[in-house]
């Protein structure tokens, strides 16, 4: 069964992408959702229609994607946590405190856009991925040090 995105899914595609998905997911999560719309002729040209009209708004916030990543550039961030003796952090980083640490820099970055390869759970140096655009993402360091 063929679906158009309706907003951006995790996993699955962005905003306005026709993808392919089994029949039970779409017709019993997606569409009742609000995710996606059936991938029928009619869907298919006004999703076209409003594409091809949006196109230049896409890009200008494509390019602002990329100067905010370039903006970031290698910056490192250090995330300030309570830590045991052998190094293991009391909870966990998360994406939040990533987010909160890039606004404390002047980089406004959504909590939801933050990914990181492997959930940081001791000291040490972690790498995040921010998904800026869908045709855009950088990564980041992450130092996470005991207070």
């Amino acid at each position: 069964m063929q679906v158009i995105l309706v907003q951006d899914v995790q996993g699955l595609g962005y905003k306005n992408d026709i993808v392919k998905v089994k029949p039970g997911y779409g017709r019993n999560f997606l569409i009742p959702q609000g995710l996606a719309l059936i991938a029928n002729i009619s869907n298919t040209k006004m999703v076209n229609e409003n594409v091809r009209q949006a196109a230049h708004k896409a890009e200008k916030i494509k390019t602002a994607a990329v100067e905010l990543a370039a903006g970031i550039g290698e910056a490192i961030i250090e995330i300030g946590t309570k830590a045991g003796e052998t190094g293991k952090i009391f909870g966990a980083v998360t994406s939040l405190q990533v987010s909160d640490a890039l606004k404390a820099k002047g980089f406004d970055v959504e909590r939801r856009k933050i990914h990181f390869k492997e959930q940081p759970k001791q000291l040490g140096t972690y790498s995040a991925t921010l998904d800026l655009h869908k045709e855009v993402k950088h990564t980041i360091t992450v130092n996470v040090v005991a207070e």
